[in-house]
């Protein structure tokens, strides 16, 4: 580890030099250092948020098959994202994976700033397709001091375009395992009154066996400028999902076989036989108003409302679960610019309430049989936030921020009258954050930051599968110190960006397995992060050049030193192991070339090395390395774009397993992802002509 701290600050130290020598004027191809941040609510260029942020743009999104954002999100460091199989998604960041047998927890995640998380604290990241975002932003480690529960981050979704373009388009992709996609997109109204309508379907029968998916997608979004100082936006979603679920595998069983399916064992049946998979629907509607009240008073506030039905056929069980919740999160904000200063304050109050019902029946061959358990659950959390950012002469910036947080959840069990209500209430949660940058060269901004958070137990935690209730889990809390730069070289065509923290996290939630496959979730003391961040992103061919279109490559790379500090299970002492589902370096990297004639190519390629899959470090999943390619030609004719693709992932056929299940009982750790596959696919938009001026 010291070694590669003493080659990262020789790194930074050259770094700095060279940005100090570089001519700082913009050019049209430059990259990531332009891009605006909403994140924390700054709305600034990306170099100067003191944070660590990943942006994955429309350019990144667009390197392999335009079916997944897998790739995409996994080109940015110190986060991992997995597809266990078709449909069914985790997120890592940091190790948030630690307490995610799947779902995205302890992440908080938005769509068009509308909550994406429940408050229960799940989020279903599958009911959003690859034409459901536009870009995306990570922010990693603690965000409570503007966003409330969660110390993994924020993932902030955004799925409008950059530039308003009326038009109709239509996006055809197929590929190995009998995957296709078709997407249709009308874009209609004018800048002032903006309508899009968006329809996905896809389908895959999946690598594994008993992996088929389907999903369907619709949404409806549209932007009214109401006068020169108020704009409305609203946001519509219907998602309808199944894919199947085959279970994990032992190793044996997995090298034998990685395509089978979970066989049978101990007394339950294979995963065919119990019709394993997921049906699940959501409807989400929300509204944003934006008004400008002077020209330093505005204020953003969004109400939303959300139903999911969810049905899922198991090993053990068959459980059904609806869950309407409705919320909102409003924000003010005073800016005031001088010459050398200026000055932002944010303040503001999100709020969530759910009323969930979960119901488990003995599972007859994918059909529920007699009830087992009846839940009425209940939740509600909120916080109250303020932020206040200070641009100082010299160059120097601090931001400081708190929230302060409630969760409250209940659970009536219907099915046992005898038991009287429970319920708990994780109050007096405060999360500040401290971050302070200064510009030390025209090109380059160091920040450092320190920031505490909180995460109590979801409702799939305190009511797991295993039907124990456990609200005597405690919320996890932590606090992470970070330092970074953040620079631009070479006439802006190169921008870099390097990090380095130390999170600390208390009464860690970790996941627990039965033998009968039913997790169950414990406290599990101390952990310590220390990890190392570090991307680039280049701009080979700058606007300009004769039969090159502006291209580009990228490259990032995590460290990562997660280890348990005081953990005691028992008679059990993994204090000083490794944290499990954590791969301790990984290396994306990514290439793409445009040429004038139409014709471009994008390479990627991405590293993880062994990760351990239990907290006693017994077993271990291996390393691996994928490399995918992507081959096309685009053109527009006329009004009339035509983008031709064909590609494919996992070039070299590499056995790997892509979402493990960690600590799970009996060593059925492996989900093996898909060998070497192959897409193809169309696209045609029609962009509406510009009135030429009188």
């Amino acid at each position: 580890m010291r070694g590669k701290f003493v080659t990262l600050i020789l790194c930074l130290f050259f770094g700095l030099i060279a940005s100090a020598q570089t001519d700082t004027t913009r050019d049209a191809s430059r990259l990531l250092e332009g891009v605006t941040i909403h994140a924390f609510e700054q709305n600034r260029q990306l170099k100067e948020v003191s944070a660590a942020v990943s942006v994955i743009d429309p350019l990144l999104l667009q390197q392999s098959a335009n079916t997944s954002l897998v790739p995409a999100v996994n080109s940015a460091p110190g986060v991992r994202m997995e597809e266990r199989s078709p449909g069914s998604y985790r997120i890592n960041i940091r190790g948030s994976t630690l307490r995610s047998p799947f779902g995205v927890r302890n992440v908080k995640v938005y769509w068009n700033d509308i909550p994406f998380t429940d408050p229960g604290g799940n989020t279903y990241l599958n009911q959003l397709g690859f034409y459901n975002v536009n870009a995306i932003e990570i922010i990693k480690g603690p965000a409570g001091s503007m966003y409330g529960a969660g110390t993994g981050g924020a993932i902030l979704l955004h799925s409008q375009p950059d530039t308003w373009a009326p038009g109709i388009g239509l996006h055809i992709t197929g590929g190995s395992y009998n995957s296709r996609a078709i997407n249709l997109s009308i874009k209609a109204g004018t800048e002032d009154r903006q309508n899009i309508i968006n329809y996905t379907h896809q389908e895959s029968d999946g690598y594994r066996l008993h992996t088929a998916m389907r999903r369907d997608i619709g949404t409806w979004q549209t932007n009214l400028k109401v006068s020169n100082r108020q704009q409305l936006n609203a946001s519509f979603l219907y998602g309808d999902l199944y894919y199947q679920t085959p279970g994990a595998l032992t190793l044996k069983e997995y090298s034998a076989n990685p395509q089978a399916f979970r066989p049978a064992a101990g007394g339950f049946g294979n995963a065919e036989q119990v019709q394993a998979a997921i049906y699940q629907k959501m409807l989400l509607a929300g509204i944003t108003n934006k008004y400008q009240f002077s020209d330093h008073w505005q204020n953003s506030t969004t109400v939303y409302g959300s139903f999911v039905q969810f049905d899922n056929p198991t090993f053990r069980t068959y459980e059904k679960r609806v869950e309407p919740q409705f919320g909102g999160r409003t924000v003010f904000t005073y800016s005031l610019q001088g010459k050398q200063t200026r000055l932002q304050l944010n303040a503001g109050a999100e709020a969530q309430r759910g009323f969930f019902n979960t119901r488990d029946f003995k599972n007859n061959q994918g059909r529920p049989d007699s009830v087992q358990t009846d839940d009425e659950i209940g939740s509600w959390i909120y916080n109250i936030f303020a932020q206040v950012n200070l641009r100082l002469p010299g160059d120097w910036d601090l931001t400081a921020g708190a929230s302060f947080n409630q969760f409250h959840v209940s659970d009536q069990r219907l099915s046992d009258p005898s038991l009287p209500l429970q319920q708990r209430t994780y109050s007096n949660q405060l999360a500040p954050r401290l971050a302070l940058s200064k510009k030390i060269t025209t090109a380059a901004w160091l920040y450092a930051s320190v920031a505490r958070g909180f995460s109590p137990p979801a409702i799939a935690e305190v009511l797991p599968p295993s039907r124990t209730i456990s609200t005597s889990l405690n919320a996890e809390t932590g606090i992470n110190y970070e330092a970074g730069v953040k620079s631009t070289w070479l006439q802006n065509r190169l921008y870099t960006e390097v990090n380095l923290f130390y999170f600390r996290l208390q009464d860690a939630i970790v996941q627990r397995q039965q033998v009968n496959a039913a997790n169950y979730y414990v406290n599990a003391g101390t952990t310590r992060q220390k990890g190392i961040e570090a991307q680039l992103r280049y701009a080979i061919f700058p606007a300009g050049q004769s039969f090159f279109r502006p291209s580009f490559l990228y490259a990032s790379y995590t460290y990562n030193d997660f280890y348990y500090g005081d953990f005691k299970q028992g008679n059990t002492d993994f204090s000083g192991n490794q944290l499990p589902s954590v791969p301790r370096n990984s290396v994306s990297a990514g290439l793409n070339l445009a040429t004038r004639m139409g014709i471009y190519v994008n390479l990627n390629y991405y590293y993880s090395d062994k990760l351990a899959l239990n907290d006693a470090n017994t077993d271990y999943a291996g390393s691996y390395q994928l490399l995918g390619a992507k081959v096309g030609y685009a053109q527009t004719f006329s009004s009339v774009m035509v983008n031709f693709f064909a590609g494919a992932d996992n070039l070299g056929d590499v056995r790997y397993s892509l979402g493990n299940d960690i600590n799970a009982a009996a060593g059925r750790y492996y989900n093996a992802a898909a060998g070497r596959n192959y897409y193809g696919g169309i696209s045609v938009q029609w962009h509406r002509p510009k009135k030429l001026s009188a």
